[in-house]
């Protein structure tokens, strides 16, 4: 059986797009046009794909196992031609980045001017929000999320950029005041400094893989990690944080690790990008230099 690839490449956008109308704008090519095309493509297979009337646009149960293969089919496409671009020109053009407040703050802030730097025909743009971000719909290129457990399927690309793990940290005053934990159960008749009222017991594994449940007094509680910080600097009591986040203050002496051995479990930082863009030189540029460090 033989049939248009740019027929594909059509059908494929109509769907992404949730009709031909949408699909007409995206591709710069009248309404009528991308409506043929369909046609023809579903004359050359010999089934309907799509349920189309003036109000709806539905996947015939066959359409949507076509799309499947047709979407990778267009995805391989792509990504064939990239290689070639890749080959032949330096990464240009806007990627758009999403992170939250704490990522854009202690990965990205020193990162993305070494990346402007190597590839300099790049346009970065950095939205820093901590609500949650709709890519595809929005627009962006790069989200980067922070998660403690595994993100849910989705159609997004994800790769790993990092994994931490959250130390217990505290000032020297504080521990000079209060003394120093010599175990994790030690830690129940201390000041914590929590992340959320729901979030008053700590979960600390060792290297050996025990496992402690501790719930310090509750001193003060925030759902921000750098008030957290600072009030752990500033004496008020123990805290848990990741270590990208805590590395400046251990390095510089003003927290230090209490019960070293143990952590609070880890958080992972990863990086997510619709297929289609994630196959872009530049975009995937930015990919891989975000997932080396």
């Amino acid at each position: 059986m033989r049939f248009n690839f740019n027929d594909l490449h059509i059908f494929v956008q109509a769907v992404d797009n949730g009709g031909f109308a949408a699909a007409a704008r995206y591709l710069g090519v009248p309404k009528s046009t991308i409506s043929k095309r369909v046609a023809e493509l579903e004359a050359d297979l010999g089934i309907r794909l799509i349920h189309r009337t003036s109000r709806s646009f539905v996947l015939t149960d066959v359409g949507r196992d076509f799309y499947d293969h047709a979407r990778a089919a267009v995805i391989e496409a792509e990504a064939a031609e990239s290689v070639v671009q890749q080959r032949q020109a330096e990464p240009q053009g806007t990627v758009r980045i999403t992170a939250s407040v704490p990522v854009a703050q202690f990965h990205l802030a020193d990162r993305l001017p070494t990346l402007a730097r190597a590839y300099p025909k790049l346009d970065l743009q950095l939205h820093v929000t901590d609500r949650f971000v709709d890519l595809v719909r929005e627009g962006f290129d790069i989200a980067i999320r922070s998660h403690f457990a595994p993100l849910p399927d989705s159609d997004l690309m994800q790769r790993r950029m990092k994994v931490e793990r959250i130390m217990l940290l505290a000032s020297p005053d504080y521990l000079a005041r209060r003394g120093t934990p010599g175990c994790p159960e030690d830690l129940a008749g201390h000041d914590g400094l929590m992340t959320g009222p729901a979030s008053r017991t700590w979960y600390l594994r060792d290297n050996d893989g025990r496992e402690v449940q501790v719930t310090p007094v509750a001193r003060m509680v925030a759902d921000e990690s750098s008030v957290l910080l600072k009030a752990a600097a500033a004496g008020l009591g123990i805290t848990c944080l990741p270590e990208a986040m805590s590395a400046r203050a251990t390095d510089s002496g003003e927290l230090i690790r209490v019960v070293p051995d143990w952590t609070a479990g880890s958080v992972t930082s990863t990086i997510l990008t619709p297929h289609r863009r994630g196959q872009l030189p530049a975009v995937r540029a930015v990919i891989d230099f975000l997932a080396s460090g």
